[in-house]
């Protein structure tokens, strides 16, 4: 009987950076791009990453992905103690925590989202994890809310409640493209536990108040609903991609609520 799948995956990628044909500071095959070599599903290529981040060989980098680390395949077996200075490894906090856990679903989407994969990651057990966050939901809910903490809103929004309603939805298209593994870890119907998120969905809202909060939230849903195959390979024979999908959606969405959601008259317009 052969090897799973994942540690097969694990096995000949470790082989790529014994060889050199993989460098410290390069990146690896990313979960997709594992799917898409060995055609294999999500969860296996991301157990394939996981087996090597616990061995030391790769690691998760914000904003870059998974990449070599400075380690070898000879260097996971023990040895005698390096002299020297011992690097301080920073505290462990839950900022880190979190840091950790959006560098890892980044770089292996959203089965990545673990508190064993975070866990080993930042080298300890998740026993000492346990300590700092109580459960995966928490987890979960903290990193929801720090991502969309990244979003950036104006003081003040875009004349006009159509505009106001483009904008938000770009935003948040933005930091679902940035980060394609969000959209299946939040909850359209939870967004009021994130703060930030309730920020973002008040200032959408602002100038559509006769219509409280549900414009925002249908916009939200709306958004979500098509960001949520982001992590998965485009059908080429739809030829329609994820952004073009958005902006058509967006602008038939947005026809509709027109009538619920009317602009704002300047003073005096239409008197006589």
């Amino acid at each position: 009987m052969g090897l799973p799948p994942y540690l097969r995956i694990a096995s000949e990628l470790r082989a790529r950076i014994a060889s050199g044909e993989l460098r410290a500071g390069q990146r690896v095959p990313s979960t997709r791009g594992i799917t898409e070599e060995w055609g294999v599903a999500l969860a296996t290529a991301t157990k394939a990453l996981a087996v090597l981040r616990e061995e030391g060989l790769v690691r998760a980098v914000p904003g870059v992905g998974t990449i070599v680390g400075g380690g070898t395949p000879d260097a996971v077996v023990p040895g005698p103690p390096r002299r020297g200075r011992r690097r301080e490894t920073p505290p462990l906090t839950r900022e880190r925590i979190v840091r950790t856990a959006i560098a890892l679903a980044d770089a292996g989407g959203s089965d990545a989202l673990s508190m064993r994969a975070v866990a080993a990651e930042l080298g300890v057990s998740t026993v000492v994890l346990y300590r700092h966050v109580t459960a995966k939901d928490e987890l979960v809910a903290l990193v929801v809310d720090a991502v969309f903490g990244e979003v950036r809103l104006p003081g003040r929004g875009p004349d006009g409640r159509r505009a106001r309603l483009e904008a938000s939805a770009r935003a948040q298209w933005a930091l679902y493209r940035r980060h394609p593994w969000l959209a299946k870890s939040v909850s359209t119907m939870r967004l009021s536990l994130s703060p930030n998120a309730m920020r973002l969905l008040e200032w959408t809202a602002a100038p559509a108040v006769e219509c409280g909060l549900g414009t925002a939230v249908t916009l939200a849903a709306f958004v979500r609903g098509i960001a949520v195959d982001l992590e998965d390979p485009v059908d080429e024979r739809l030829g329609l991609g994820p952004d073009a999908m958005l902006e058509f959606g967006l602008a038939r969405l947005l026809d509709g609520l027109a009538p619920r959601v009317p602009e704002r008259r300047p003073p005096g317009e239409g008197r006589r």
